[in-house]
């Protein structure tokens, strides 16, 4: 069948709230695995609505992962679509699940990790006792071959197992992630391609993945002819992103601030916000976006 796994990044977006007892700010104040062992046991008793994966992320970085089973189509192969989530582990698009809010992101006020390494210990513990797979497991059920779609964030939670991936052998390769490992083919996320690719920064790693296989040969991963492509390509295409950002009144960022706080679900953080406000083409100082960030957070 030529079966192709496919692990993307979770997004924070979800479809409905999660409740309290499944937001990861709400966990007590213990060594990190009696967290994860509080945090499993909650998901395990969860009564309220369950919806598979694929229904329960929403936003333009979801929509793109999904899109991503139909360029793997088009390129020969059968695609099976995983995500890796801080608070489910590594799960294929059909698992039912809860809303929840967990995340490696730093700053984050349901981050489960305040450091690379709880972060992966975290990982690892909660892999445990989901029963996941990992991604050796994936890549060798499936072929000998995977394709990961990892933040930068994400792949260092998860070094540990790219680390025991790469000793496989396998046809692995990473777009995005964190560094070069060897055993590894990674495409770093490139913005000079933005203009080609379209969409924000946060989208940009899977747009990325979506043309990597355009340029793959025909139900092969990994080809040296295909990576040549590939290079050629990049080469062309590449140019060099200059920001020409408008500028925003206080009185702009604050309303923008609290719309995005608004309407998002969990609230996202303030590194976030600014992320999101410059992917939008806006100016604001990183500071004097800090401290008007906090003027409205305090006056909400």
């Amino acid at each position: 069948m030529n079966e192709l796994p496919i692990v993307v990044t979770c997004t924070d977006r979800k479809t409905h709230p999660p409740d309290p007892f499944l937001q990861a700010r709400n966990l007590p104040e213990t060594h990190l695995a009696g967290r994860v062992d509080h945090w499993a046991g909650h998901l395990a008793a969860a009564r309220g609505a369950l919806r598979e994966l694929a229904d329960l992320y929403q936003g333009d970085q979801w929509h793109r992962a999904q899109a991503l089973a139909g360029a793997a189509t088009r390129a020969g192969f059968t695609p099976r679509l995983y995500v890796a989530s801080a608070g489910l582990g590594l799960s294929p698009v059909s698992r039912p699940a809860p809303s929840y809010s967990a995340t490696f992101a730093p700053r984050h006020a349901d981050s489960v990790a305040s450091s690379i390494t709880e972060a992966a210990d975290w990982w690892d513990h909660l892999q445990r006792l989901q029963g996941a797979p990992n991604l050796s497991d994936l890549a060798g059920r499936h072929g000998g071959r995977i394709l990961l779609v990892l933040s930068e964030t994400y792949a260092q939670a998860m070094h540990r197992e790219l680390t025991v991936l790469a000793a496989e052998g396998y046809d692995s390769v990473l777009i995005g992630g964190a560094r070069d490992i060897a055993g590894i083919t990674r495409i770093p996320a490139n913005s000079g391609l933005r203009r080609a690719l379209g969409g924000t920064l946060t989208s940009l790693n899977t747009r990325t993945a979506a043309a990597w296989l355009e340029h793959c040969t025909p139900g092969a991963l990994l080809t040296p002819a295909a990576m040549d492509r590939w290079n050629a390509w990049v080469e062309q295409t590449a140019v060099p992103e200059s920001y020409a950002r408008t500028p925003m009144t206080d009185e702009e960022v604050i309303a923008f601030i609290r719309e995005k706080c608004a309407t998002l679900q969990p609230a996202p953080s303030r590194t976030r916000l600014l992320r999101m406000l410059r992917a939008d083409n806006k100016a604001c100082e990183q500071k004097r976006f800090a401290d008007l960030y906090t003027r409205t957070m305090e006056c909400r």
